[in-house]
């Protein structure tokens, strides 16, 4: 086990252009990874693990390191430098990791690692919001869960195949999936692999998707021969579910603010065979119009401030600020409010999110009610999903009948 110069580099440079320049650690990391094609699987495991455990844990690894932003170079190889210790690396005799003082670097973690909001490595005002809607103990937890790795989750496209083929399909590949519990279209990876560069995945056999988020497209009981609209469709995880379980009869209508996030789900829908969805960016207030009252099935995947994805994300730890938090509510009210207008009497709207905030979800929720346009509605029934208890990531879903009369 040891430390390779050029992936170490390759780490350093990708931790600059994400800690310094604003980059989002995907982008940072799917560059890195085609750096170099001499590289193998372990070599590229190793760069993006790093990178994103770096990512994780920076408030931990500066503070222990003595380090302050914005870093340096020098700054970052110290940085390094506790990881390294910390996951038991021998250090090698590089001018940059010379003197690293492994003793105080531990005894620092074990110091550090007594308080929360080190030990998870997350904001002051993070972990002071968390306390504060979820409680000491709750979030304690919840907190702990969301820096785990996340697994690889696949979501098997039924309008192609089916989940024994797609799982025998991937065997053959030596790569080993299980079922899941009450997740009719999920396969878990055992181990990580690069599912994009199999067939099955170019051939639409698959998406990935967390399991939580695959039951929300469920939670709106879509049917075949509905007309359905994914109000904030972005590049479709879930409108891709809805069509399937729409088995491409009825229409579905994916709508976004940003023709980029079109365009990737017209490219996904085309692998996936998914053929009953209309494209509608929302330019102005009557592309929302002329829809009023005229679907069965309205989602609102609202925007939000994404704390239950973290480990999914974990470089919006250090992106998020309190201010945007408050703001996502204002714009929550105001798509629950306007979308909610789509639904037509007898039908059904859910609202998600993937935060685990109250105030982002049951508190929208009970707020809408109260309004002129929500006393249309009746509130039917409600998921609180925590990544703390399930394993995946947190999320919130709650699902509303329009009033006939």
């Amino acid at each position: 086990m040891r430390l390779h110069r050029n992936l170490v580099y390759t780490t350093i440079d990708s931790l600059h252009a994400i800690f310094n320049e604003g980059e989002y650690a995907d982008k940072v990391v799917a560059r890195a990874l085609k750096k170099d094609k001499r590289w193998g699987s372990s070599d590229r495991k190793f760069v993006a693990e790093t990178i994103y455990e770096i990512v994780r844990w920076k408030r931990l690894y500066a503070e222990i390191a003595e380090v302050k932003e914005p870093y340096d170079r020098e700054d970052l190889w110290r940085m390094f430098a506790v990881w390294a210790v910390l996951r038991g690396y021998p250090i090698p005799d590089w001018r940059q990791l010379e003197g690293t003082p492994q003793r105080k670097i531990k005894g620092r973690f074990d110091e550090l690692s007594k308080i929360r909001k080190y030990r998870e490595s997350i904001p002051d005002w993070m972990d002071e919001l968390g306390v504060k809607e979820l409680g000491e103990a709750l979030w304690t937890k919840e907190i702990e869960a969301q820096n785990q790795q996340a697994q690889v989750i696949l979501r098997v496209n039924t309008l192609k195949t089916t989940k024994q083929k797609l799982r025998a399909i991937l065997m053959d590949l030596n790569i080993e999936t299980d079922y899941l519990d009450n997740q009719p279209d999920a396969l878990v990876l055992k181990e990580r692999a690069n599912v994009f560069l199999t067939d099955a995945f170019k051939e639409g056999f698959f998406e990935v998707q967390d399991a939580n988020s695959q039951l929300v497209a469920a939670f709106l009981d879509v049917k075949p021969g509905m007309k359905v609209v994914d109000t904030c469709a972005g590049a479709g995880g879930k409108t891709l579910h809805m069509a399937s379980l729409m088995e491409n009869k009825g229409l579905l209508i994916a709508m976004d603010l940003y023709e980029s996030k079109l365009k990737q789900l017209k490219l996904r829908a085309k692998r996936n065979g998914a053929f009953n969805i209309e494209y509608r960016i929302i330019d102005s207030t009557k592309v929302i119009k002329k829809l009023y009252e005229k679907a069965d099935r309205v989602l609102i995947d609202a925007p939000c401030s994404g704390l239950g994805v973290l480990k999914r994300n974990p470089d919006s730890k250090w992106k998020l600020q309190p201010e945007f938090i408050d703001n996502i509510r204002k714009v929550q009210a105001e798509v629950l409010e306007n979308y909610s207008r789509i639904v037509k009497p007898g039908g059904k709207l859910v609202y998600a999110t993937c935060s685990v905030l109250p105030s982002e979800n049951q508190e929208q929720v009970k707020k809408f009610l109260t309004t002129e346009n929500g006393k249309n509605f009746t509130f039917v029934q409600d998921k609180k999903i925590l990544a703390s208890d399930s394993g995946f990531d947190g999320f919130y879903m709650a699902l509303l009948e329009r009033k006939t009369d």
